[in-house]
């Protein structure tokens, strides 16, 4: 029995040392044959594929030229409202910041003492009436009497002195009335013009002073500025009113005299009209003021603030247009990329004009055909080969 058993073991174990031989001998075998294929690199590296970018023609628009500046707002009038006569103020008529219409009562000084400077005026007026009445009997009389013989030329003579001095005293006496008469309208100060008026300078019951001739110092009660219209005032640099003035004279119609006038950065949708240059560059800055007049319907327009005017100068052309972004700079030049019939990147130098919508004009440097790179600019690298698609929307319809 035992050497039954020891055979059965020996004949297991020696299947084990089979079983495990044949296992090594077929991973060997399988990496002999499938080995190499797996395990050694591509006989070939796949090829790079060329970078895709967005092409378009450039825009074509008539577009003129124009000048854009920086101007500020000032008022077309502008008043300081100070009292022609002196007293007590006793009434403000408006709320600091109204809009007052012309001829609207803003200030009362106490009338009193002016009412009563115009009562006696007319009482001298009286008087003065009355004796030249006298003095017209008392003539008639004496010439009565120098024709029947009873009196004497000399008397006759006197009564006729007399009658003109009581006429120049009466005419004397009726410009006193009107002299107290125009203080005591002046005791209301009225608006002299439709505008905006500031605060208020002075409290009712202060004493105020006034002066017809402005001879002595008045008080400044408040200021008025206009609102219906506004003056744009800016400067113009030598080069900029040569280039003005060359386009003022070849023009056949008002073109240099309309302006467009941006307020707080918005888009151009003022016009004005341009009025004024002044006769002399200022020296010491080298530009040469301008002033346009704008309209001020809606009241927007401030005094003091300040916004962007451009003045065409020529008549429309034909122009080409590419997105601003697409324009690149070059250290002091400016280049856009195209792509040419076989895909290569070629940058073309361009000279610039201004911004147009989001478009910037292209004065030179551009055909109309060529297709320009608008999207993708960072992986076109000039000279390489790119994918060129055109833009879904043409730069002609922004």
């Amino acid at each position: 029995m035992t050497q039954v058993a020891a055979s059965h073991s020996f004949r297991r174990a020696s299947i084990k040392v089979w079983l495990t031989t044949a296992a090594a001998l077929g991973i060997f075998g399988a990496g002999v044959v499938f080995g190499p294929g797996l395990l050694a690199p591509s006989a070939k590296a796949a090829a790079p594929t060329a970078p895709t970018v967005t092409v378009s023609t450039p825009a074509e628009r008539d577009v003129e030229k124009r000048l854009q500046l920086l101007g500020q707002f000032s008022a077309v009038q502008q008043v300081e409202l100070r009292p022609q006569v002196g007293g007590t103020l006793t009434k403000i008529s408006f709320k600091d910041g109204d809009i007052v219409r012309e001829g609207d009562v803003l200030f009362e000084i106490d009338p009193t003492p002016y009412q009563i400077k115009l009562d006696e005026a007319k009482a001298q007026v009286e008087t003065a009436r009355a004796q030249l009445e006298l003095a017209i009997q008392q003539l008639g009389r004496a010439d009565t009497l120098k024709q029947s013989g009873f009196g004497t030329v000399e008397n006759a003579d006197q009564r006729l002195a007399q009658k003109r001095a009581a006429q120049a005293s009466l005419d004397d006496a009726q410009a006193a009335v009107r002299d107290a008469q125009f203080d005591l309208d002046h005791t209301r100060v009225t608006a002299p013009f439709t505008g905006r008026i500031g605060t208020h300078l002075v409290s009712i019951g202060n004493l105020v002073a006034g002066s017809r001739a402005a001879t002595s110092p008045t008080t400044l009660l408040a200021t008025l500025v206009s609102v219906d219209n506004i003056y744009l005032n800016f400067d113009l640099s030598e080069s900029d009113y040569a280039t003005f003035q060359q386009a003022h004279l070849q023009q056949q119609g008002p073109l240099a005299d309309k302006v467009q006038v941006s307020i707080n950065g918005g888009s151009f949708d003022r016009n004005g009209t341009l009025d004024f240059i002044d006769n002399a560059l200022d020296r010491s800055s080298g530009t040469i003021h301008g002033r346009a007049t704008i309209k001020n319907t809606d009241g927007l327009l401030t005094p003091g603030a300040f916004a962007r005017v451009r003045i065409a100068i020529s008549k429309a052309v034909p122009t080409l247009l590419v997105p601003d972004a697409s324009v690149l700079p070059d250290q002091s030049e400016h280049v856009v990329l195209t792509v040419g019939a076989d895909g290569t990147v070629k940058p073309k130098k361009v000279e610039l004009g201004d911004l147009r919508d989001g478009l910037r004009v292209i004065t030179s440097g551009l055909t109309s055909s060529d297709r320009v790179v608008v999207a993708g600019i960072p992986i076109a690298k000039p000279g390489a080969k790119v994918i060129a698609e055109n833009a879904s929307k043409q730069l002609a319809s922004d």
